[in-house]
């Protein structure tokens, strides 16, 4: 009888779609040892985003299993007040979805023994139910291993202040083991405020990763030598099993934005997309527009619908209408202007393929960890604009660490980057002496990618340890 690994992932595409490739490689290395079970929570706001991918996974790769958790029961009527922080509302949904999580737990250990429960580390509050069943726990990051790092420390940094590192500010530089130096208004917008409950989830996150059975992280050695070091000397086990990057199953409507690249000479043109939740106002368009015009660069450009009240701060968005007037976002004649030039798609490209094509010679993008892999993967170099989550962590170590990007300055009340900026760094990235220097690292990056995953690689490595650690035979 073979053993069960249990996934339990964050219901966002991201995230999902990062856990799932790990399954994919489990089964095409271990299938005959282990099976797969992906658990999957209703709670949070993203069925339309997940159920189609859930369908063709389950299509095309059988051998894993999708169990959903019901519904929990909707809350009695609440007076009006705040509305809560969206990490406070899921890491509320996955503990009240614990009762589920045991019930389910139990029910798979009466046919199969469970020899491994690996957790999305946004699924934290899951922890008691492993440890109550005695059932080993892995921690699973879609992020880098300098996330890693930054929170492992985050319990030291809370004990060494009674100050939130927002008013600890721009003054004040953090020196946390793995990571450059980083200053404590950097630490991401769910970390500044040390009395709200998104800071209090990751302090408690902090602890319990050195009490788990392992962390596996979506990263290389060879990318984050110095954070997996630091992770390595703190865990009872880690596995940095990357680059697991997902190929797209489905180019319908691509074929344009590709044929075009084609058509381009070699890295020549500035490819600006920011994943799949990144939106900008009206304002900030027309900014990106602007600089992107005098640059005088060759770019093909993802634009998201902006949001439906102008806000040039709002950065973040569940919602994505695929369908919107092109032309009413943009700078009057801007498209007619750019069009021998410069290619604007709406919403959606194959980014993959799009890295992969020999005319893309830059990445601007908002630092998600999976584009960031993807570029690597495709020896493109990046400007680092962030937007959310931990990608402000993620830039810094993109611009001085790794040395693979160079930053997008943006304004520090808002997070705006005004045209000159845009049109600065597009220039850079492409003309400058400093440009050609972060590109000539960023293939010498991609064949060190490629080779953690050849014989005898760092990722194929970790990744047999990893099953060793799984096998209770």
């Amino acid at each position: 009888m073979k053993d069960t690994i249990v996934f339990y992932p964050v219901p966002a595409i991201g995230h999902l779609v990062s856990m799932v490739e790990l399954g994919k490689l489990i089964l095409r290395h271990y299938n005959q040892r282990f099976s797969l079970t992906v658990l999957i929570s209703g709670d949070f706001n993203s069925a339309a985003a997940i159920d189609p991918y859930i369908d063709h996974v389950s299509h095309t790769e059988p051998s894993i299993t999708f169990h959903r958790f019901p519904a929990l029961p909707k809350p009695p009527s609440l007076p009006p007040s705040p509305t809560p922080h969206p990490a406070v509302v899921f890491f509320e949904s996955i503990r009240l979805n614990n009762p589920n999580l045991l019930h389910t737990l139990q029910t798979i250990s009466e046919t199969s023994s469970i020899a491994a429960l690996v957790i999305d580390f946004m699924c934290n509050p899951a922890f008691p139910v492993a440890n109550e069943l005695n059932i080993p726990l892995y921690y699973y990051f879609p992020t880098g291993a300098s996330f890693v790092a930054l929170m492992l420390h985050i319990p030291n940094l809370h004990n060494q202040t009674n100050k939130s590192f927002r008013e600890l500010g721009n003054t004040t530089v953090l020196h946390i083991p793995g990571l450059p130096p980083i200053r404590a208004s950097q630490m991401g917008p769910n970390l500044l405020d040390r009395n709200n409950q998104v800071y209090n989830m990751f302090l408690d996150l902090g602890m319990l990763l050195l009490k788990s059975s392992g962390i596996i992280i979506n990263t290389i050695e060879a990318l984050e030598p110095k954070a997996i070091k630091a992770v390595r000397n703190q865990v009872p086990a880690i596995f940095c099993i990357g680059p697991l990057v997902a190929k797209p199953s489905d180019q319908s409507g691509a074929a344009d934005c590709l044929s075009w690249l084609d058509k381009q000479p070699s890295r020549s043109v500035m490819f600006l997309c920011f994943g799949s939740r990144g939106v900008f106002s009206v304002k900030q368009i027309e900014e990106i527009a602007v600089g992107l015009e005098r640059s005088g660069q060759r770019f093909l450009w993802v634009v998201k619908n902006p949001p439906p009240i102008e806000d040039k701060s709002r950065r973040l968005s569940s919602i994505s209408i695929m369908d919107f007037d092109l032309e009413a976002v943009m700078p009057k004649g801007f498209l007619e202007r750019t069009r021998d030039r410069g290619l604007v798609v709406k919403s959606w490209a194959p980014q993959v393929e799009v890295l992969n094509r020999e005319s893309v010679g830059g990445f601007v993008t908002h630092c998600g960890w999976n584009s960031v892999l993807e570029a690597v993967c495709g020896g493109v170099p990046m400007v680092a604009w962030p937007l959310y989550a931990e990608q402000p962590l993620n830039q810094e170590v993109l611009v001085e660490e790794m040395r693979v990007a160079l930053p997008m300055e943006a304004a520090e009340e808002d997070g705006f980057v005004v045209a000159a900026e845009v049109e600065k760094r597009v220039r850079m990235l492409i003309e400058s002496e400093e440009g050609r220097e972060i590109s000539k690292r960023c293939r010498e990056m991609k064949e060190k990618a490629l080779s953690a995953w050849a014989e005898g690689g760092s990722s194929g490595t970790a990744f047999g340890e990893l099953a060793e650690s799984w096998n209770r035979g």
